[in-house]
């Protein structure tokens, strides 16, 4: 499904009836070949923004997946790049592509030219809403994670990365702009969260993925909670086009550690 070496629709079915964790154990090896994973030109616009406003030191991903995003950390000038997730088997996949990509030469999308590799990305097995690091770093930033998590999680989340960050340290992550209403896209991320807690009240473990839960107006929100310093306006990202008003298709949205 998706390309010759993605996963096939019998793989897919086993994994979402599996928990969140052990269905990317299973998904791993074939993830970067399917729709999920978070577009080069994502990482790219996202890598050329923090890197005008870096450099940075010491640069986290949160649930990291396959590494696609440790790239951008780099970019930003991060030397220390640490990953965070809670699946073995994609902490595997980041761990054997960060060693291909350090007897390259090369960091892949989001990296700057000539980015220094000494040492590595680190890569750790934690729950990020209990991450084991303390005032560690200046920048942190996610991709496509927070529709794993419910409203409570993302909480928990975003407090223990306020504790990861240094005072003054930046969270970053993209936020799409909703499908227009009535749209395919609309109907097509309205069905797929329906089918999900349908999935969800009929079978254990829960997986939860869902598409509607986190427009920018809840992130936020759930920023200033957790007690982030929002920017008032988030940065479009203009490789990434605009809707048919004129409004950005994604922005990046900044919080600060005060």
């Amino acid at each position: 499904m998706f390309s010759p070496q993605g996963p096939t629709a019998r793989e897919l079915a086993v994994q979402a009836l599996s928990s969140v964790e052990r269905g990317y154990d299973l998904l791993a090896p074939k993830f970067d070949h399917t729709p999920f994973r978070t577009p080069d030109v994502v990482l790219d616009a996202t890598a050329r923004e923090l890197a005008a406003l870096g450099p940075f030191e010491a640069g986290l991903d949160l649930c990291c997946g396959t590494g696609a995003g440790l790239g951008v950390l780099r970019a930003a000038g991060a030397r220390r790049v640490v990953g965070v997730d809670r699946s073995a088997g994609m902490l595997a996949v980041a761990a054997e592509a960060d060693e291909r990509g350090k007897a390259n030469g090369a960091d892949g999308p989001g990296a700057a030219d000539g980015a220094d590799r000494r040492g590595g990305a680190e890569l750790v097995r934690a729950d990020v809403r209990a991450l084991p690091f303390r005032s560690a770093f200046d920048l942190a930033v996610s991709f496509g994670a927070f529709g794993h998590f419910l409203a409570g999680d993302r909480r928990a989340l975003f407090a223990a990365a306020r504790e990861a960050l240094r005072p003054g340290g930046l969270l970053a992550f993209p936020v799409a702009a909703p499908p227009r209403v009535g749209s395919r896209g609309y109907w097509l991320t309205w069905g797929f969260d329906a089918a999900m807690r349908v999935r969800n009240a009929l079978w254990r473990p829960p997986f939860v993925m869902y598409y509607r839960t986190f427009p920018l107006s809840v992130a936020r929100a759930e920023l200033a909670e957790a007690g982030f310093a929002v920017g008032t306006v988030p940065l479009p990202l203009p490789e990434l086009g605009e809707r048919p008003d004129g409004t950005p298709r994604c922005r990046l949205v900044l919080a600060r550690r005060p």
